[in-house]
């Protein structure tokens, strides 16, 4: 993580009031933005991980997203398709597809995240400061998981709309 990195500081409205160091955002809770990508493969399956326990930000925890923060003046899009690329290791990644945008609020802090998906069948080669364990799962073996493993409270938070939204 380059604390260093200078991100946009949003509104309620994801309105842009100023800009700060990633350090100082988190320190400080300030509201910025996220972008999360849901990855699947030919067959359905998801791309499910275990962050790793030097994460700032929901150490060891399991997420169904892959993603980060959005720089200073970068878009959801762009920062989707970069993050998504670089934590999957997958350089030839096609551009996610953008499906919705909320306010995030609770453990860690609060930000507006705009998920998007993509189907990947390549390989992927995941960073290892990111990702301490990953496997492909079925919506069905999410979906059974969802209660005995311990989620990154964002990624679970698109998951429910995400779903919800599918059903509808």
């Amino acid at each position: 993580m380059d604390e260093d990195e200078v991100l946009d500081v949003v509104d309620e409205h994801d309105e842009v009031t100023g800009r700060a160091p990633r350090g100082e955002v988190y320190r400080d809770r300030l509201r910025h933005r996220c972008a999360a990508v849901l990855v699947t493969d030919g067959q359905g399956r998801i791309f499910v991980h275990r962050r790793t326990t030097t994460k700032l930000i929901f150490p060891g925890l399991h997420d169904m997203f892959v993603g980060g923060v959005v720089g200073a003046g970068e878009g959801y899009a762009a920062a989707a398709w970069r993050e998504a690329r670089e934590e999957l290791g997958a350089p030839g990644l096609p551009e996610p597809e953008p499906v919705l945008r909320f306010l995030f609020s609770g453990a860690g802090g609060s930000w507006w995240t705009s998920v998007h998906r993509v189907r990947w069948d390549g390989p992927v080669r995941p960073q290892p400061s990111e990702v301490a364990w990953h496997a492909f799962l079925t919506p069905e073996e999410v979906a059974d998981r969802l209660e005995s493993w311990e989620w990154a409270p964002d990624g679970l938070a698109a998951w429910r709309r995400l779903t919800a939204s599918a059903t509808r």
